[in-house]
C-alpha cells in the first residue's frame, strides 16, 4: 500500500533520487570530524575549497549531495545544477555526556532557510537509543517537531538515527556494544518509522569490525525492512569502501532503497595535493560511485513502492497549502 505525498515532498524525493527512483547520494556534511581530517596548517579557505572540489566533481555522478551550513555553501552553489541538494538541519555533535546525548540546533539555521536557498530535502541526525527511557521520548518529540516543520515547508525529511552506548562501561566501538547493536538498530528503525520521516538513513545493523558473516548482515537488514513502512537507505558510517560495497549490495537486496555515503568514497583525498586530489576524484572516487550506483540499480527497492503523487484533478491547488 502506497502513501500519497504532497507535491513538494514527492518532487523532493524525485529530486534526490535517480531516474530509476533509487537514492545514490553523496554525503559531505561533516564539520567537526572534517576539521580533524584536514592536513596540519589547513585554513578555513582550504576547508571550503577541498569540499567544493569533491562535491563539484562527484555531483556529476550521484542523484543528490548532502551538505552542511558551515562549509557547504560554495559546494552548493557550484555543484551540478540537476543534482539534488540535501542539507543538515542539526548542529555537529551533541549536548550532554557520551551516554546521554541530546540534539543541538543553531537558531539561525532553519528549515525555512533550507527551502529558501533551494534545498531539495532536509536531513536530521539524532543520537538515539531505544532503551534510554525519558531521553528517548524527548528525542522522539524533537524529531517529530522537525518532521512537522519540514512538511510545513513541503520538504521531505531524511532521518538519520545514530546508535550509541548508554552504558559508561563500554563505548560504541566495543565488542560488548557490537553484540547489542543489531537489536538496537532494528528497534530504533521500528520506533522512529512511526514518526513518519520520509526516508530513514540507517547504519548496517551489524558492526563489520566484529561480525563479518554476510548472511547475518542480510538477515538483520531483512528484519529492518520488515519493521518499517518507509523507505530506508544505507549509510557508510566510516567503513572502508570494499566493506561498504558489500554492505550496499546486501542491504539493497534486502529492501533498502539505495545508499548515502561519504568517507568511504572520498576520505583519502582530503590530505592530497590539488593535483593528486583531482586525479583521485576523476579516477578512483568516480569509479567507486559508479560501482555503488550499479549495485543499487540492480538490487535496491524503488522508493515509489512506498509513495504516490497527488492525483491531478481540476482545482487541486485550492486545497494545497504552501
Amino acid at each position: 500500500m502506497t502513501t500519497t505525498l504532497s507535491p513538494g515532498r514527492y518532487r523532493g524525493l524525485k529530486g534526490t533520487s535517480s531516474a530509476q527512483n533509487i537514492f545514490n547520494i553523496l554525503a559531505f556534511d561533516q564539520r567537526g570530524s572534517y576539521r580533524k581530517m584536514l592536513p596540519q596548517g589547513a585554513t578555513v579557505e582550504d576547508a571550503f575549497q577541498i569540499k567544493q572540489e569533491v562535491v563539484v566533481t562527484l555531483s556529476n555522478h550521484v542523484s543528490a549531495v548532502l551538505l552542511d551550513n558551515t562549509y557547504g555553501l560554495p559546494s552548493a552553489m557550484h555543484m551540478r545544477g540537476g543534482c539534488g541538494l540535501m542539507l543538515s538541519i542539526e548542529e555537529s555533535g551533541y549536548s550532554g555526556d557520551a551516554t546521554y546525548r541530546k540534539l543541538v540546533f543553531d537558531d539561525a539555521w532553519t528549515v525555512g532557510k533550507i527551502k529558501q536557498m533551494g534545498g531539495t530535502a532536509v536531513k536530521l541526525l539524532a543520537y538515539y537509543h531505544p532503551e534510554s527511557g525519558a531521553l528517548a521520548e524527548e528525542i522522539e518529540e524533537v524529531i517529530a517537531g522537525v518532521i512537522a516543520e519540514s512538511h510545513r515547508y513541503d520538504l521531505p525529511l531524511f532521518l538519520e538515527p545514530m546508535s550509541y552506548s548508554i552504558d559508561p562501561a563500554y563505548n560504541k566501538e566495543s565488542a560488548a556494544f557490537a553484540e547489542q547493536r543489531p537489536r538496537v538498530v532494528v528497534e530504533t528503525a521500528r520506533r522512529l518509522a512511526k514518526l513518519k520521516p520520509d526516508v530513514l538513513k540507517m547504519e548496517m545493523p551489524h558492526d563489520a569490525a566484529y561480525h563479518t558473516d554476510q548472511n547475518a548482515w542480510r538477515a538483520a537488514c531483512e528484519e529492518m525492512s520488515a519493521a518499517v513502512d518507509v523507505p530506508w537507505v544505507l549509510l557508510s558510517a566510516g567503513v572502508d569502501f570494499a566493506t561498504f560495497a558489500d554492505q550496499t549490495r546486501i542491504a539493497c537486496s534486502a529492501g533498502a532503497s539505495g545508499w548515502l555515503a561519504g568517507r568511504a568514497i572520498w576520505k583519502e583525498c582530503v590530505v592530497m595535493s590539488p593535483a593528486e586530489r583531482t586525479a583521485f576524484l576523476t579516477g578512483k572516487a568516480t569509479e567507486r560511485v559508479a560501482q555503488l550506483n550499479e549495485i543499487a540499480d540492480k538490487h535496491a527497492r524503488k522508493w515509489t513502492d512506498f509513495y504516490a503523487p497527488l492525483a491531478g484533478e481540476m482545482g487541486w491547488h485550492k486545497s494545497y497549502e504552501a
